[in-house]
């Protein structure tokens, strides 16, 4: 190893040291990894293709103490700093250009208190992880709907998913978490302990601190009733209009996101069907087996349709449902939005938009996150949109570089044409790197506030490789 050209906070670059990387390796339990080391370009990727960044060190820790040190480190030595769980973040805001790397993906363990129903997660788990551990013990958390995606990305920027309705977002289930601070010192952040940084938590993403475990309170959830229906396209206005009315007076045990797809071309889905533009929901339904059939009675009153695969599934199974189609490294660009109606005007756009799907996986989905996310006061976490009913995003998805700027362009579009019918706010873990206006309109009355949080726990801003905050200061 030789002397480091490496990036610091403040964009200029200066050299680091032999001596010091060598003391900082020294001191972790995990691996430090330069840019000639084996196993670096394995470990500067991240989920989505598009991002090909360049980290001058990636630190992968093992425990606590080894995130304690990278983040001295890092701040001793003014080092550009990004924080990475499951790399699932699409701006890619895991990840930065020759800064330092805080790579939680080893931290995994996992324990889980079946008497209290709680579980213990570390920051390098996926939803894979938990929920083969919860499992086992007829559990579940709220989280997403891809078991590749990281939990501390996921529950940072609020978490939404299958059980959203019946259980609430992924941080209302959060009872606590373990964040190393700025000035390196470890805190335990809950009601009664740091509760302003508990707050920010909730919904503020990684701006606080290196959230290193979870503590969830979880649910009996373990065999569902799921899957996807699908309609031709002429039925997609009829679709989107009874979906409207329908999801949000249904009973909270069901859950359906609406989606415009492409049919994959494989098993369920019969050979007519493959890669036929379709308009669909996928369903869940969390309740009890015997008003199954009552639950889903208006939806087959609504119409046949060309397509259904709905059954009995355990819920872990449905979690990873999708993850064959969607890997590592495809390209991604995603637009989002949280939207409280679908007026008439806006489900024409959808259709308009939604009908022309530029590549075989690119998608829009409409995420309910009414039911019991909305009994949550707006200011009572910092995410902030509690009465909005649905959680939009426009996803141009391909394996294919060549194919990112068409992609890319669909999605702008898309979502340009239907903002003014939204909220204007959108979750962050739906947003690419769109500016401080959009971080702002994100958080709305509560922005001042995680400023405030921010002056207190990250003063000079260390922690600003994601959806920022950015403390008075700045």
């Amino acid at each position: 190893m030789v002397s480091l050209h490496i990036a610091t906070t403040t964009g200029e670059e200066t050299i680091l040291e032999e001596a010091r990387v060598t003391a900082f390796k020294s001191n972790l339990r995990g691996e430090l990894l330069c840019s000639d080391d084996e196993g670096y370009e394995n470990a500067r990727k991240v989920y989505n293709g598009m991002i090909d960044r360049h980290p001058c060190l990636i630190a992968r820790c093992a425990n606590v103490a080894d995130v304690i040190n990278a983040v001295n480190f890092a701040r001793e030595n003014k080092l550009l700093l990004a924080v990475r769980g499951g790399g699932h973040n699409g701006a890619g805001l895991g990840t930065c250009d020759d800064g330092l790397v805080i790579d939680l993906s080893r931290m995994k363990g996992i324990r889980i208190d079946p008497q209290a129903r709680t579980v213990r997660v570390e920051g390098g788990c996926t939803l894979g992880d938990v929920d083969h551990a919860t499992h086992a013990f007829g559990l579940a958390i709220p989280s997403g709907i891809n078991s590749t995606t990281g939990v501390a990305g996921l529950t940072l920027g609020g978490g939404h998913g299958y059980l959203t309705r019946k259980y609430g977002l992924t941080i209302d289930n959060l009872l606590e978490a373990d964040v190393v601070l700025a000035d390196g010192s470890f805190v335990i952040a809950n009601s009664q302990e740091n509760e302003d940084l508990f707050w920010a938590i909730r919904g503020g993403g990684g701006n606080f601190g290196v959230v290193t475990s979870f503590l969830f309170q979880a649910h009996p959830v373990s065999t569902v009733y799921a899957g996807p229906t699908l309609w031709h396209l002429d039925r997609a206005t009829e679709l989107m209009q009874w979906y409207r009315d329908f999801i949000t007076n249904a009973p909270e045990d069901l859950y359906g996101f609406f989606a415009f797809l492409k049919v994959p071309p494989g098993p369920p889905f019969p050979e007519h069907l493959h890669t036929k533009t379709m308009c669909g929901i996928i369903w869940c339904y969390a309740g009890a087996e015997e008003k199954v059939e009552e639950a889903f009675q208006p939806i087959r009153n609504f119409a046949t349709p060309a397509f259904e695969h709905i059954g009995q599934i355990p819920y872990s199974a449905l979690q990873s449902m999708f993850d064959p189609l969607m890997p590592t490294g495809m390209q991604w660009y995603w637009k989002g939005d949280f939207v409280n109606q679908l007026s008439d005007e806006a489900i024409a756009l959808h259709v308009k938009h939604g009908s022309h799907l530029p590549t075989l996986l690119s998608t829009m989905h409409l995420y309910p996150i009414d039911g019991a996310a909305n009994r949550v006061g707006k200011n009572d976490t910092a995410f902030s949109f509690r009465d909005a009913k649905w959680s939009m995003v426009m996803a141009g998805i391909d394996p294919d570089p060549a194919n990112a700027e068409k992609i890319t362009t669909w999605a702008k579009e898309y979502w340009s044409a239907l903002h003014r019918y939204t909220c204007g706010g959108a979750y962050v873990n739906f947003m690419m790197e769109e500016g401080q206006e959009r971080v702002q309109a994100t958080y709305r009355d509560n922005y001042e506030r995680l400023v405030a949080i921010k002056n207190k726990y990250d003063p000079t801003n260390l922690f600003h490789v994601n959806q920022n905050i950015k403390p008075t200061q700045q």
